[in-house]
């Protein structure tokens, strides 16, 4: 059974910092190309960024370039993502999971969905 646990959102202000993690079980963590999604209220989910499974290749939203770095210990099972300039737009719950590449897209690999952590950015 997959198991993707994320934490390490919070509140923050505009400008601050914060690094979320996520950990995987279940799966051999190193096999997989891996991503950071998130998801505003009412909104739909949008892929924010990704990372080959050896992580020597990144790919971002043009929306968090130049803020966000998405990088991953194998030897831990974790992925993380750390987020510089924060803006109240970034405001979501946000979440990992393998991908697939088909179709031209991205899209998530695992049914199971983490619990997710909030991120919020507000003075």
């Amino acid at each position: 059974e997959v198991q993707l646990v994320e934490s390490g959102g919070g509140l923050v202000q505009p400008g601050g910092s914060l690094r979320l993690s996520c950990t995987v079980s279940g799966v051999t963590f190193s096999l997989y190309g891996m991503s950071w999604f998130r998801q505003a209220p009412g909104q739909e989910r949008e892929l924010v960024a990704q990372i080959r499974s050896t992580g020597d290749s990144t790919n971002y939203a043009d929306s968090v370039k130049g803020r966000f770095t998405i990088s991953r210990d194998n030897t831990k099972n974790t992925l993380y993502l750390q987020m510089n300039s924060l803006k109240p737009e970034d405001t979501a719950a946000y979440y990992c999971n393998a991908v697939d590449f088909y179709d031209g897209n991205y899209h998530p690999r695992f049914r199971a969905w983490g619990q997710g952590t909030q991120v919020t950015v507000s003075s």
